[in-house]
């Protein structure tokens, strides 16, 4: 079995990797110069060798040339410091560069969950494993080619200020290992990739191979998974043969790169020596060989060789499963429509059925629902009978089996995750909130949001309290340290300030206490636009100006009064959950048995509510 893969070139990642410097011209100007301090001792080195021994050891006075190797530890010590000041710097850039990750998998595996694909259980391998690999190969990586690119230009710039004869003998052999092991890395990430993959089928194969232990032994077929199993084995083998083939070639990269320019110097020192040079300018060129293009020649060749392939095979697979997203359309230059043309954001649902599974019982059933643009719906019932699978159909995060769901004209579903955002907010039973800033949760909607509005929304849902008690807008937040009610005004207050004209409150409000519970459903009442209230309480229906009773197989819809003469479950809620005395129970026949009423029997539902005079 072979999984030898296409590798894919490296350089198209070189964009991805350079983006976080381009994307800070003053935090790469501070490291620049920081940087240039760092490379004093490769670059005085050679020259302060050359004087020490010219015009100190070489002429009988060897307390002046200790002062210049002297002065050589000062420049080590000034290097030093500006290492210690351009780490923090680096941190920097690599940090936000893991943090784009990070929102680029939770992204696309919170966009493939939405969607309805099927879930990729290894977006959290990518989240933790891949993620924290790719953010130390890639500090790995920085600080290897920066020390690289310091080291070499100093070295070659001391050459050329100190004996500018001998970067004939260096130069060609140091760009010739340079570029033998650039081609060697391109087939090495190519065979590094190789072996991952091989050993993730190995792990899948014996993981299935352990769970049906008990089938395959009953079945007879250990054979048979015994070879596939040894074949995936022969196939990482394979792989890391491979692999292992490249590893030694890295030596004979340094050998051309490091060692060979000091031969070279070497075996030339007489020609140099009766060409001018003194015999410090020919020990200075040798420091600069020895002391700055070897070691960093080793440190790029196993640094690029080590976390370099760690680097490029995680990001790849990372950016495999998440690709870049696509460059936004170009603007139209048609005219915008009137605000009198645009589709009403009405939600219609017609004959849309339901189940959880092939088999299982529909939840809902031939569902007709129109809810115009401007209303303010409760819908309430049993709990199980579809109240949460109505707000998730409504809102795209389920599908229906059969019928159409229309929002604004268009199904919920179809529409990418940020057109949904812009048409429909959903706040669901238990709230989100993530560890990190409080306007940031607030505003993770509507990120353009001013200060003014996000204490506006704040204040309109009953969270000001809250706010005050964590310390204002600026103030940090710890999901773990807030309670589930503390959770929901958050969530609430976010779902206010967002620009969707839709709000579905799916029992977002359990956690409060009635009064704040109130406050808050009043305040999205009041918001434009349209509100659906999945009830946990009565109170929430008698707010509303309109009532969806689910009822097992039927549905009623209508005004508060209306409802309560033609749903006997209904006037049976309002009658055991209300502090008021139960409604008293209209004529016999008249409760649904209305034959030109919107709920209907026998398998199709209707509840068409009438539109909004506000």
């Amino acid at each position: 079995m072979n999984v030898r893969t296409p590798r894919d070139p490296l350089l198209p990642l070189l964009p991805l990797l350079v983006a976080p410097l381009r994307a800070r011209p003053g935090l790469l100007l501070r490291l620049i110069l920081w940087s240039l301090v760092e490379a004093v001792p490769a670059l005085l080195a050679g020259h302060l060798v050359a004087r020490a021994v010219d015009h100190g050891f070489a002429t009988g006075h060897p307390l002046r040339g200790l002062g210049w190797l002297a002065l050589m530890g000062l420049g080590v010590f000034a290097g030093a410091w500006g290492t210690r000041q351009a780490y923090p710097l680096l941190a920097r850039v690599v940090e936000p560069f893991r943090d784009d990750l990070v929102r680029r998998v939770a992204a696309g595996a919170l966009h493939q969950a939405v969607a309805g694909h099927p879930v990729d259980a290894s977006g959290v391998s990518r989240l933790t494993l891949q993620v924290e690999m790719v953010r130390e190969a890639y500090a790995g990586v920085l600080m290897v080619v920066r020390g690289f690119l310091l080291t070499v230009g100093g070295a070659l710039l001391g050459m050329v200020f100190l004996a500018p004869s001998v970067l004939p003998l260096v130069l060609p052999p140091l760009l010739a290992g340079l570029g033998l092991f650039l081609a060697l890395l391109r087939r090495m990430a190519g065979a590094q990739r190789d072996v991952i993959v091989a050993d993730e089928r190995v792990a899948e194969a014996a993981g299935a191979a352990c769970a049906a232990a008990r089938d395959i032994t009953a079945c007879g077929a250990e054979d048979g998974v015994r070879d596939r199993l040894a074949e995936r084995i022969d196939a990482q083998a394979a792989a890391a043969r491979r692999l292992a083939v490249l590893m030694p070639a890295r030596v004979l990269c340094l050998a051309v790169a490091g060692w060979l320019p000091l031969l070279l110097l070497l075996v030339a020192a007489p020609g140099l020596r009766s060409g001018g040079l003194t015999t410090g300018a020919v020990l200075g060129a040798a420091t600069y060989v020895t002391g700055g293009l070897q070691p960093a020649v080793r440190s790029l060749i196993q640094g690029l060789g080590g976390s370099g392939l760690r680097l490029a095979v995680a990001l790849r697979r990372i950016l495999k499963a998440h690709p870049l997203p696509a460059p936004p359309p170009a603007p139209s230059t048609r005219p915008r429509a009137s605000a009198s043309a645009r589709p009403a954001h009405d939600v219609v649902l017609t004959a849309v059925t339901f189940a959880y599974g092939a088999h299982a019982a529909p939840v809902l059933r031939d569902l007709d629902l129109t809810v115009p643009e401007g209303a303010h719906l409760a819908v309430v019932g049993p709990s199980g009978i579809g109240k949460s699978t109505l707000a998730g159909l409504i809102c795209g995060t389920l599908r229906p089996d059969r019928g159409r769901i229309l929002v604004a004209g268009r199904p919920p579903a179809a529409l990418s995750p940020a057109d949904r955002s812009v048409v429909r907010v959903l706040v669901p039973q238990e709230a989100y909130v993530f560890s990190g800033g409080l306007m940031e949760n607030l505003c993770l909607l509507r990120p353009d949001a001013g200060e003014d509005e996000v204490t506006a929304a704040v204040a309109a849902v009953g969270a000001a309290p809250l706010v005050t008690r964590l310390g204002g807008l600026g103030a940090q937040v710890d999901p773990a340290a807030l309670s589930s009610g503390e959770r929901q005004q958050i969530a609430l207050a976010r779902a206010y300030l967002s620009p969707a004209p839709l709000v579905v409150l799916d029992e977002a409000t359990c956690h409060l206490d009635p009064a704040a519970e109130a406050r808050a459903e009043e305040a999205f009442a009041r918001r434009p636009g349209s509100l659906v209230v999945i009830a946990h309480r009565i109170s929430s229906a008698l707010r509303a100006r309109h009532v969806l009773v689910l009822d097992g197989d039927r549905a009623v819809g209508g005004a508060h009064h209306e409802v309560l003469r033609r749903s006997p479950l209904y006037r049976d809620l309002v009658g055991h959950w209300s502090d008021e005395a139960p409604p008293e129970a209209p004529p016999d026949g008249a409760a649904g048995d209305d034959p030109g009423a919107p709920a209907a029997r026998g398998g199709t539902v209707r509840a068409t509510l009438p539109r909004s005079r506000s």
